[in-house]
């Protein structure tokens, strides 16, 4: 059966260790994830009361975001929160800035216990990285709610700087031409000469400490990653493929973004 045929309002599959959700709507799929992380986190909780996340920045974290910030069974007062990667050199204020996109979606919408920004402005790029690195080690994460980008990245960690044995939790990378090209197809652009270059990114074996790891994929735009990520070889050439090795993560897609799943 293709993807496309599919008459129920959720498929649910396995590729390696990873969980695979396709749901008809993108917002059917936002409520389901939200609903999973919250259950995730509630149950966390209990079992150790304060934790730790990580926050994907993106127009495909929207629907999960907002459905998320609405669940009042989460004591957001005992939980950590970080983000995964940040632009180098934009204005403080600049809105496609990753922390003031999640500033603007989450962070300032309920009241975590703490709040940990990339300074995509720090004048020792070097030191930036070091510093929040450890903070990482400090507040080891429980939760990471990422994405996955046209060119297979998770986080910033496009098919040439990937690496899944980095040595490091935080680095600067180059942005790849077709990660650039990405913002502007979210609108998050003008045009591709607005896009910085540079960034700062959590590498994959930060994401992987996670215990619990959530990757929300809506969209037409997406569906080539998502193809690759359940099919293609587990390597760099692909970086999302890595999460069919996770155990306890679990892949949200709609239709659009299933579509050229064999």
């Amino acid at each position: 059966m293709s993807f496309t045929e599919i008459k129920t309002d959720v498929t649910t599959f396995t590729k390696g260790k990873l969980v695979v959700k396709i749901f008809t709507t993108r917002e059917e799929m936002g409520k389901e994830a939200a609903s999973n992380v919250s259950e995730t986190i509630q149950q966390l909780q209990k079992e150790k009361g304060e934790i730790n996340m990580i926050f994907a920045a993106a127009p495909s974290q929207s629907d999960f975001m907002k459905e998320l910030v609405g669940d009042e069974r989460i004591k957001w007062e005992e939980i950590n929160a970080f983000h995964m990667d940040e632009y180098i050199g934009l204005e403080k204020e600049a809105p496609q800035g990753f922390g003031n996109f999640l500033r603007d979606r989450i962070f300032a919408k309920v009241p975590f216990k703490s709040v940990h920004y990339i300074n995509g402005l720090a004048d020792d790029p070097a030191a930036e990285c070091e510093r929040y690195a450890d903070l990482l080690r400090k507040y080891p994460v429980d939760i990471v709610c990422l994405g996955i980008g046209e060119n297979g990245h998770i986080a910033f960690n496009d098919p040439p700087v990937a690496d899944f044995n980095d040595p490091k939790l935080v680095k600067v990378v180059e942005l790849e031409q077709s990660c650039r090209q990405q913002q502007v197809n979210d609108n998050c652009f003008a045009e591709i000469g607005q896009v910085p270059l540079m960034a700062y990114t959590l590498t994959i074996p930060a994401l992987m400490k996670a215990n619990h790891m959530f990757c929300i994929v809506p969209t037409r735009l997406k569906a080539e990653a998502v193809r690759n990520t359940i099919h293609a070889p587990i390597s760099e050439e692909c970086p999302a493929t890595i999460l069919r090795t996770k155990k306890d993560a679990v892949l949200y897609l709609d239709v659009e973004s299933a579509s050229r799943l064999e």
